[in-house]
């Protein structure tokens, strides 16, 4: 009879760092979570939206940068939330190194999969809130909602991805769902 290898009660950097090739994880207080492979309409949506906040960026000579999964998030500026949100924006310059993002993003967009909606709904919802990101955007095409977070003013609203959506981080900056090719 063999013994399974006792797991690990609190995992660490470590373990993010020795994780076999092309396997990814996320790290939230010392709990490991595998991430799955994103389907086809999940990586639709995130190069859609990442190329239009890019262009938009780039077109207004703003000093954020755009960032798609897979990013390295060190939440709190430490080793005990590690995170690769699908689309990071980043202001601070101050907060990029060569691993990635030191601190809290200025704006995170997940697109929800599957098996992903638990953790985006609530873990995430919670933790990005609390570390100090500004806005976060949940984009659920199954359930064809959209649900902006504007922590700076703490409001939720929720769209459709037939609609317009304002990001909160920027003055005139609308992303229209309905015009993406989805």
């Amino acid at each position: 009879m063999s013994l399974a290898a006792k797991q690990p009660e609190y995992y660490t950097m470590d373990d993010i760092n020795n994780l076999p090739e092309g396997k990814r994880a996320e790290l939230i207080d010392g709990e490991l979570y595998m991430m799955a492979a994103p389907g086809m309409m999940h990586q639709r949506i995130l190069m859609e939206l990442a190329f239009r906040i890019r262009d938009y960026i780039g077109k207004n000579n703003g000093d954020c940068e755009v960032f798609p999964a897979p990013f390295a998030v060190f939440l709190n500026a430490d080793d005990r939330i590690y995170v690769e949100p699908d689309i990071s924006v980043i202001c601070d310059k101050e907060k990029l190194t060569g691993e990635g993002c030191k601190g809290a993003p200025d704006w995170i967009i997940e697109v929800v999969s599957p098996t992903s909606r638990p953790m985006d709904y609530n873990k995430k919802l919670f933790k990005y809130r609390t570390a100090g990101v500004r806005e976060y955007w949940i984009v659920d095409y199954e359930r064809d909602l959209i649900t902006v977070y504007d922590f700076e003013h703490d409001e939720m609203t929720d769209f459709t991805l037939k609609e317009k959506v304002k990001a909160g981080i920027y003055e005139d900056l609308e992303i229209d769902f309905s015009q993406m090719n989805l």
